[in-house]
């Protein structure tokens, strides 16, 4: 009985660093793996560094971005983290 009252302590905190630590990070990753998986020709990303730019060409692990008018640059798809729906107007663009 006194094993079991010196170990509940040890299972109730990994039990609570589970839901509060790992499970979150995994939601996040399955979120971050969907989101790469629908990225497509023509949809505007900002990648992790911060540069934004609109997806040419899309391959298994990489996609092309275009950061400027003419320049092109090769990035690996994990490294997109958000993407922008090329049809919502911001907040400060009249038009």
């Amino acid at each position: 009985m006194a094993l079991v009252i010196q170990i509940a302590p040890i299972v109730a905190i990994f039990i609570l660093f589970y839901f509060l630590m790992i499970r979150p990070q995994q939601k996040r990753m399955k979120a971050h793996q969907a989101l790469i998986a629908g990225v497509k020709r023509g949809d505007e990303v900002v990648l992790s560094n911060g540069m934004v730019g609109k997806v040419t060409r899309v391959e298994d692990a990489e996609a092309m971005v275009e950061i400027s008018q003419g320049v092109n640059v090769r990035v690996v798809k994990a490294m997109i983290a958000e993407v922008r729906n090329r049809t919502a107007i911001a907040a400060n663009d009249k038009g």
